[in-house]
């Protein structure tokens, strides 16, 4: 690490920069008056970026730091504010369209289009936004100069007006984009496939002769560049900012895409050891063990990442539900981790959440009594999870009728795939692809659960259906010794087929009758298996469920076992989730599982995790998520926040500062099972 990363590392540590940050009230209801819709959003983010400071720091070469906490509004004809804080977002942006051209010759484009197609309210208004943001780089190229900083100086005489010329300048760019675009509302934008879009200028500077270790400084500068907002970024928690980036990968022709940019994006995350950008590794059968077990270095960082995709599941799964080939390997990941594909989709991943065990508790209210044998019983959950599917397509539907998703994005939709050639903004199905995905939540308890039913109603009979509802009813209050038996009965993680087999039924049912249903806007349903923070929201309406679980009491995170169960190690847990064909359940979604620290603690037991990555992939599995986390520590950071200021953990698919986490979330790591492998 340079001096000067030190410093700027030292900078964003200090958080002082904070104090800088000013709020504003920006009514534009005078100027929107009449403008359509277009105009209006364009003018919302033109005043943005009128009324932002360029604000360029102490060792700070990338610039592009926010001033202004408030946004632009205006009022409807009823006074009511009429612009939201956030905005459509969750996508991978065509990073590498705005780099290959620069600002200057997509403007010439547009307007070329505008010249040939006659007048347009949606190139009217891309042409305003993209002159826009034009005006307040070159605001910014004066601050770089008064302020001496010639480095940024120079780039911004080249950037984005025209291409990088530099790895430097395509750095910069991307710190430019990314500022731009949450000045536009849009909101959890990722880095995408940053190892492949930056790699032509990372690899010219090379031949140019510039040196692998300046080009990493440059590398870390920027890393540390993209974690200064994140207080101000929109997410459920501070650290939910949505800055994920996704290394290697395979191509449509088999080669390997991991190169020299993708193993220094992992060496300088190990070094910095932020928050952001959060590490997605692509990986397949074919992945050399030593890259598993150089990756394995940075999840003994404590970090929470990288989380690992794999390729041989992931692409026929993508291709399975009408992704063409070469956008299907060209996937990434969304906020936290459901599957992408690069620059020309406006997916909505995490439309609505599947809950299962409410699926399973309505289940038993109305239909256990009436049915005469488990298989019956079975029949009319599958049945609930059809139902459920429905209910959340309508629900879906009733977004779009309330005006939700038609909120115009002229300056998102420039980086969109089609959205230009077509003239149509984001909100009108100007991506190639306009897919919906569902979470899925609670698998787990709900497999468990209807393994207890079938052990204690059906086969052991240690207690009638209508004692077993008592008892849920009674939230086992007084039935203390039938739920120490159901807590006795197997449970998912363990590879047991005897529940696991019901967890591959219930992720059938769900995905043979979602996958590919039509929507409203020209594009189709996805199932997945993530919950998001749902293994908190959505457990609270479930009341206590046969597994032995409480009402209210927390879902496993996302594809995991449930919090309570015992686990006999982790290579059984990866057999149980690795049961079902995943390739059918692909929105996304991780087995998540938690490794005691002390296992890093030599390079045996760095080559033991790494064993495990490469069999949950030859088994199947779609992604995987590995947290080194000790329990001692994060119980003393709840007692003594003041002593861990900087300890990151993973929380579903991001990470964050544990101190700056609601309890429920700091309790729900915490009551993760550690493997001792």
């Amino acid at each position: 690490m340079t001096q000067n990363v030190k410093d700027f590392l030292q900078v964003l540590k200090k958080r002082d920069y904070r104090q800088l940050r000013r709020e504003m009230e920006m009514d534009v209801t005078e100027e929107t008056a009449g403008k359509n819709p277009y105009e209006t959003d364009a003018i919302l983010f033109r005043t943005m970026l009128e009324q932002e400071s360029p604000l360029i720091l102490e060792h700070d070469t990338m610039g592009f730091n926010r001033t202004l906490r408030s946004v632009p509004f205006y009022r409807d004809s009823h006074g009511n504010k009429a612009s939201s804080d956030v905005k459509r977002g969750n996508l991978i942006p065509d990073y590498g369209f705005a780099l290959q051209k620069g600002f200057d010759a997509i403007l010439t484009d547009v307007e070329k289009m505008l010249d040939e197609r006659g007048e347009n309210d949606f190139h009217e208004s891309v042409i305003m936004v993209l002159r826009a943001a034009l005006d307040f780089a070159d605001r910014y190229r004066e601050e770089a100069r008064q302020k001496g900083n010639t480095r940024l100086y120079h780039a911004l005489c080249h950037i984005p007006h025209g291409r990088p010329t530099s790895f430097y300048e395509a750095c910069v760019f991307m710190k430019f984009l990314l500022f731009t675009l949450r000045c536009n509302r849009n909101i959890h934008i990722t880095l995408g496939r940053f190892d492949q879009y930056m790699y032509p200028f990372f690899e010219a500077d090379l031949k140019a002769g510039v040196s692998e270790e300046s080009l990493f400084e440059t590398l870390e500068e920027f890393f540390i560049s993209i974690n200064f907002d994140l207080d101000i970024y929109f997410g459920v928690q501070q650290g939910d900012s949505g800055q994920s980036m996704v290394l290697g990968g395979y191509s449509v022709s088999g080669e390997d895409m991991y190169n020299r940019l993708s193993e220094l994006c992992i060496e300088a995350s190990l070094e910095l050891n932020l928050i952001d950008p959060k590490i997605n590794l692509r990986i397949s059968n074919r992945t050399p063990i030593q890259r598993l077990e150089f990756a394995t270095t940075l999840t003994r960082q404590g970090l929470g990442f990288p989380q690992y995709c794999n390729d041989d599941v992931v692409v026929p799964g993508l291709i399975a539900l009408g992704y063409a080939p070469e956008d299907a390997y060209n996937y990434g990941v969304a906020a936290c981790w459901e599957y992408l594909v690069s620059g020309n989709a406006m997916d909505i991943p995490n439309m609505f959440t599947m809950n299962f065990p409410m699926v399973v508790e309505t289940a038993l209210r109305q239909e256990l009594k009436n049915c005469p044998s488990f298989d019956a019983f079975l029949d009319k959950v599958k049945e609930g999870i059809r139902k459920e599917c429905d209910h959340l397509m309508e629900m879906a539907k009733g977004r779009e009728k309330d005006g939700e998703f038609t909120q115009k994005s002229p300056y998102l939709s420039v980086f969109v795939g089609a959205c230009l050639e077509r003239g149509k903004d984001v909100s009108e199905g100007g991506a190639v692809y306009n897919n919906y995905g569902f979470h899925g939540a609670g698998i787990s308890t709900a497999a468990d659960s209807l393994a207890a039913v079938r052990k204690a109603v059906y086969e052991e009979k240690i207690c009638t259906a209508e004692e077993l509802l008592e008892a849920l009813a009674d939230n086992f209050e007084h039935h203390v010794e039938l739920r120490n038996q159901l807590l006795s009965y197997p449970k998912m993680g363990n590879n047991d087929d005897y529940v696991d087999s019901l967890a591959s039924e219930l992720m059938g049912a769900y995905s043979e009758y979602l996958n590919g249903k039509p929507n409203s806007i020209g594009g189709i349903f996805r199932a997945g298996t993530g919950s998001a923070m749902e293994y908190l929201f959505s457990a609270a309406r479930v009341g206590a469920t046969p597994d032995g679980r409480k009402a209210g009491q927390p879902y496993g995170s996302s594809f995991s076992p449930s919090i309570t169960t015992k686990l006999e190690g982790p290579m059984s847990c990866i057999q149980s989730f690795t049961k079902f064909d995943m390739s059918k359940i692909i929105n996304g979604g991780p087995l998540t599982m938690e490794i005691h620290d002390t296992v890093f603690r030599n390079e045996d037991g760095v080559r033991k995790v790494a064993q495990l990555v490469k069999g949950f992939i030859d088994l199947g599995g779609h992604q995987l998520q590995l947290n080194s986390i000790n329990r001692d520590r994060l119980l003393d950071a709840q007692k003594h926040p003041e002593d861990h200021q900087n300890l990151i953990v993973r929380v579903w698919g991001w990470s964050g500062y544990f101190n700056e986490l609601d309890k429920a979330y700091q309790d729900h790591i915490i009551q993760r099972t550690e493997f001792m492998c």
